[in-house]
């Protein structure tokens, strides 16, 4: 709220913490006291700030009702004002405790809707009458218990009984046969009726009074002041196209009053901000859980009492002479402002003969003109409407905002990803209204024709924005893709080969314009790609966060073309003896790598093919002596089933003696093989790790 007071005069303001959420609506009874909504600011966030303001003689209670729901945020939010010198003595307003603590505190407790045997066991001690089929038993309750219960042969069932004390004794009554119940304690019976009453009251409770008071001498002005939830109010476009002139914007807010009071003759401003908001119950009472402590016996302590805190209760009295609000008619309607008269079917037939034949030079200049100012209002952009609105109560009102000439051109735009092969039209537009534009749809006439629907996001003044609204039918695209990657150079770095490769990426765009009469002006929108160059075009005609936008010019009835290429840099490392040797030389052929490389490549296979070489011998070796091994395990086998003074039997003897002989001599010659490779590996090692040759 925006107010500027007389410097010989203060306001006395009690504010109750501001930004809440919740519709609210003063019924018949704030009508009454004077205070009707003269002053409204709409969120775009789908928050409300309502100004209430009139006049009071006296001491004077404003009472306000507001729905249940919407107390949390009145108390959030309320600002009182007494503009004159009176006093705001305090708000009030019925309290809500909840309503299990409030069931409670009835004698009966029915907060956790108890069945009838729990009703009777929470009644112990109270006189009642049950009625059976048996007919009428009373006396007082005791208690319930459950007793299992035999029904026909074999099955038992758990079934309630309660006990009461009558005058015979006490008396166990099946509950199973009840068919009604008295209290016959008058004043139980009536606490278990107000137990009731309060949770039918809890279901109806759908509106609550607020009390506004008022001390003070003479007429005074006060000023009511609170935030609540209310629809985010909306935009929509129209955008006229002419082949003779700019582009036309006409803008409209979309308000409704979703309250349950008509809005009449009130001030609107419509604002683009986010203010942030939450919800905070602080309507409902909220209890603590407290320890219990054992009562102290100790001596008696007298009671103190504190002195209240000191409140200064000042305020300037000042009457300013209020304006006279403007007032906006509803229901007039007319052309040029004139309402309609009456006419002959002459002139209807005549008049609507001319409506049709509305051109973009009607629709720009006849339509609604724009009915609120723009401007930055602190850092917020804000619409304020010219005059005073009206809008009944759960009623909708759309209301011109904006009518401006705006630059713009029309073209074609084409992105790939759509999975189209014809291009959208569509506008290329900059914000030249001097005006931000908030997030809405747009409808776009073409020469005063519906030619398709468009969507803006928030535009500030000055931004450009592309528009696509329809399908142009009349231009196929036709795209092709090719990837290749060549080496650049080839190295050797710390022992490995590294390939340096030029990779390139280029995607062909070729247009066929199949119009004739009109050329076409197409905007390419090619995604980016991270780590990709664009090296072709040059410069992109503009830039997004996410990709690059090209202009084609495509005469009627022609065809056009555009190749876009990107390059990246790959690196790729090998090890200098798993390298291709072929490979290597055709390389070297193509200039890309040096004789000095070949070479030290070359001398590294060398060293490998001997290391190979040992390798070789050295699997051999140790293949040997495992068909040995494998061998004599046979013949040990075989010598266990004959007897040892035949002639095979002292030929095996022979024969593991001689495997014995080369198993020992294989022994020393893996060793010695072993040391050989280890030299021959430690030779490569050390003649790799050394080189490094461009």
């Amino acid at each position: 709220m925006h107010l500027t007071l007389p410097k010989r005069h203060r306001a006395l303001m009690t504010t109750f913490a501001i930004c809440g959420l919740a519709a609210g609506a003063l019924a018949q009874a704030s009508e009454q006291a004077g205070l009707p909504v003269n002053n409204i600011t709409l969120y775009r966030s789908g928050v409300g700030y309502f100004e209430r303001a009139g006049l009071i003689d006296g001491d004077r209670t404003v009472q306000l009702r507001f729905g249940t729901d919407q107390i949390n945020d009145i108390l959030k939010s309320m600002v009182l004002l007494d503009l004159d010198g009176g006093m705001i003595e305090a708000a009030s307003y019925g309290s809500k405790e909840p309503l299990a603590r409030r069931l409670a505190s009835f004698a009966v407790d029915v907060s956790d809707n108890p069945p009838m045997w729990e009703l009777l066991n929470r009644l112990r001690g109270a006189r009642v009458s049950v009625e059976t089929l048996d007919g009428e038993t009373a006396g007082v309750v005791v208690g319930v218990e459950r007793r299992e219960v035999s029904v026909g042969d074999s099955t038992v069932i758990d079934r309630p009984f309660v006990n009461l004390v009558t005058d015979a004794g006490i008396e166990s009554v099946d509950l199973a046969k009840v068919s009604g119940m008295k209290i016959l304690d008058e004043q139980l019976a009536r606490e278990l009726s107000k137990a009731l009453a309060a949770l039918a009251e809890h279901r109806a409770d759908n509106t609550k009074t607020v009390d506004l008071s008022f001390r003070g001498d003479g007429a005074r002005r006060i000023v009511v002041a609170y935030v609540h939830e209310m629809p985010v109010w909306k935009t929509s476009y129209r955008l006229v196209l002419s082949e003779s002139g700019e582009p036309t914007l006409q803008g409209w807010a979309i308000v409704e009053n979703t309250t349950d009071e008509d809005w009449d003759d009130v001030s609107l401003s419509l604002v683009a901000g986010q203010p942030v908001g939450f919800r905070m119950d602080l309507y409902q009472p909220l209890f603590l859980a407290r320890p219990e402590i054992a009562v102290p016996v100790t001596a008696g302590v007298m009671p103190k009492a504190y002195e209240g805190e000191a409140v200064d209760w000042d305020a300037v009295a000042a009457k300013a002479a209020a304006p006279e609000p403007r007032r906006i008619m509803a229901g007039r309607s007319g052309v040029n402002g004139q309402p309609f008269q009456s006419t002959g079917n002459a002139d209807r037939a005549r008049f609507a003969a001319e409506a049709l034949s509305l051109s973009a030079d009607d629709m720009a200049g006849y339509a609604a003109q724009a009915q609120a100012s723009a401007a930055e209002v602190g850092e917020v952009f804000q619409y304020k409407l010219d005059q005073p609105v009206s809008i009944d109560r759960r009623r909708s009102a759309m209301l011109p905002i904006l009518s401006a000439a705006i630059e713009g051109r029309r073209v074609s735009i084409f992105n790939r990803n759509d999975g189209m092969t014809h291009p959208m039209r569509g506008v290329d537009i900059k914000n030249t209204s001097g005006l931000q534009l908030m997030p809405g749809p747009i409808s776009v006439f073409d020469e005063a024709a519906y030619a398709g629907d468009a969507q803006i996001s928030h535009v500030a003044a000055g931004d450009e924005r592309l528009l696509a609204y329809a399908v142009d039918l009349q231009v196929l695209v036709n795209t092709e893709d090719k990837y290749d990657s060549n080496l650049v150079t080839l190295r050797i770095v710390n022992g490995t080969v590294e390939e340096t490769r030029k990779a390139r990426q280029t995607v062909k765009y070729t247009f066929k314009n199949s119009d004739e009469k009109r050329n076409r002006t197409i905007v390419v929108e090619q995604p980016k790609q991270g780590g990709w160059d664009l090296v072709k075009p040059a410069k992109a005609e503009s830039e997004t966060q996410t990709g690059y936008r090209f202009e084609v010019e495509v005469d009627g009835g022609g065809a056009a073309g555009l190749e876009v290429v990107f390059e990246r840099t790959e690196k790729q490392t090998i090890a200098v003896t798993s390298y291709n040797i072929n490979t290597l030389l055709v390389h070297a052929r193509n200039g890309k790598a040096s004789d000095e490389v070949v070479k030290a490549v070359r001398e590294a296979a060398r060293l490998m093919a001997a290391v190979r070489q040992v390798e070789q011998k050295i699997n051999e070796t140790e293949q040997e002596r495992n068909e040995i091994t494998s061998d004599q395990s046979r013949v040990r086998e075989n010598m266990a089933r004959i007897d040892r003074n035949t002639d095979l039997y002292a030929r095996y003897i022979k024969k593991l003696d001689t495997q014995e002989t080369r198993l020992e001599q294989i022994v020393d010659e893996l060793e010695a093989l072993q040391t050989e490779r280890n030299s021959r590996q430690k030779a490569l090692n050390d003649y790799i790790g050394r080189l490094n040759i461009s």
